[in-house]
């Protein structure tokens, strides 16, 4: 195995990589363009495409800017009048690309939208001289596809970060939920044979990648993502944010907090609600469920599915529905929650478990994709397997008779969560750019040999 093979094998294992001596020195990128076709990363996660993807890159982008990586952020421009490009941060540029009609374009009917997308982003190369980007950064499989050909294009490297998978989707799909397309797959398979690099955010992912895509394991490393440890954090506590959010201060609150689909399993919450609350009338004064975001993907084909769901069984007095909220007010609602609920059928990381554990709040969620590295059962919260209701009621049970369970589960959490500041993140990622540049430089000298 080369020594580049190596490096990336030890980031897959989790393992520190070892210093490498690159012949003829080796350097981080000065600049990169970042992709994200499908969601901008200046929109309110929490609604319609918007989600964890939007704050990984968000949050990335701010650190690397922050170690000298400059980043260009190409999205596509959802709205008339978007200025060309906007300064995120400083050393953060966002870039609008026109690609189809601005509004009433469903995700689904991007595909063919990337031609236009791909020319808007070759022509904001065009305008600067050659070796303006050192390397391309494509997020999503949408976004893939336009990387593999810049990144043909300017002789620079493409590292690509899949955050959802197909195949993944498809075989843990909720009752009801569509399955995704073959193009989706066929899309995905070429740009795991395409990419020089592949960021997984988990083994378990990497695994599935190598799997389900037939990756070479030398191609991908893991680079867990971050929580802003600034935002998230314990603050002044649960009953400060309580009485800012006018939520009982000694009510019980298992929160969901997220885009409201099959995927996500909001429904899950609210039949295990349900079944505490015919199992012990005595609990309805006590309960308080918020439900914070807003429908997307198949979830908007019945937005008010869940407001019914909840009247069907009998709980509308008590579960709240709130609109997606910035960061800010997000952190409120960790505080404010007993128990973060996330019983998803796919994660590929899950974000809001470490932001709500940063908060000091513990969390129970389902034993899928990355939660079992956010969520560290029996200390910082409790992972579920499998999708049962009472599986679920069980666990909030456990949370809300012994509320010093939670009290240290929750003290744990805010512990758990500080290992994975964005630093961290940005580092190892700009040290997978580093390899993958190096193993570039040195394909292209090879082929001129």
């Amino acid at each position: 195995m080369s020594q580049y093979g190596q490096y990336v094998s030890r980031l897959g294992s989790g393992l520190k990589p070892p210093l490498i001596r690159f012949p003829g020195g080796h350097r981080k990128p000065r600049r990169i363009a970042m992709l994200s076709v499908h969601t901008s990363p200046l929109h309110q996660p929490g609604t319609g495409d918007a989600g964890g993807m939007n704050v990984y890159i968000v949050e990335l982008a701010r650190r690397l800017a922050a170690i000298g990586i400059e980043v260009e952020i190409f999205t596509r421009a959802t709205a008339g009048g978007l200025p060309s490009s906007v300064e995120l941060a400083p050393g953060v540029l966002v870039r609008h690309v026109d690609a189809g009609p601005y509004e009433g374009l469903a995700k689904e009917e991007l595909p063919g939208q990337l031609c236009a997308f791909t020319h808007g982003v070759m022509q904001a190369w065009a305008r600067h001289r050659p070796g303006h980007y050192d390397l391309v950064h494509s997020h999503y499989w949408l976004s893939g596809h336009v990387g593999w050909l810049a990144a043909e294009r300017w002789g620079v490297p493409l590292v690509h970060a899949m955050h959802t998978m197909a195949k993944v989707k498809n075989a843990a799909l909720a009752e009801g939920d569509r399955p995704e397309p073959a193009s989706r797959v066929i899309g995905e398979t070429q740009i795991v044979e395409a990419a020089d690099q592949l960021i997984a955010n988990t083994a378990e992912e990497a695994g599935e990648l190598i799997r389900f895509y037939d990756a070479d394991p030398a191609k991908v490393a893991v680079v867990h993502p971050g929580v802003n440890l600034d935002r998230f954090r314990p603050a002044d506590g649960r009953a400060a944010a309580r009485a800012r959010l006018g939520v009982p201060q000694d009510a019980f609150v298992p929160l969901f907090a997220g885009r409201i689909q099959p995927l996500k399993a909001p429904d899950i919450l609210l039949r295990a609600v349900a079944l505490l609350v015919e199992r012990d009338p005595g609990l309805r004064s006590l309960l308080y469920v918020p439900v914070v975001g807003g429908p997307s993907g198949s979830g908007l084909a019945k937005p008010e599915g869940l407001q019914k769901l909840a009247a069907r069984l009998g709980i509308a007095d008590i579960v709240h529905f709130h609109p997606p909220v910035g960061q800010e007010r997000l952190a409120d609602w960790f505080r404010a929650a007993s128990t973060l609920v996330m019983p998803s059928y796919s994660e590929s990381f899950g974000l809001v478990a470490i932001e709500a554990q940063a908060a000091g709040t513990p969390v129970v969620a389902a034993r899928v994709g990355g939660l079992p590295v956010a969520v560290d059962h029996g200390r910082t919260g409790f992972l579920v397997d499998g999708h049962n209701p009472a599986d679920y009621a069980r666990a909030l049970h456990r949370l809300l008779a012994g509320p010093e369970v939670a009290d240290r589960m929750g003290r744990a959490a805010a512990r758990h969560a500080q290992s994975f500041g964005w630093d961290r993140a940005a580092a190892a990622t700009a040290d997978v750019y580093t390899a993958a540049m190096y193993e570039h430089r040195r394909r292209v000298r090879s082929r001129h040999v």
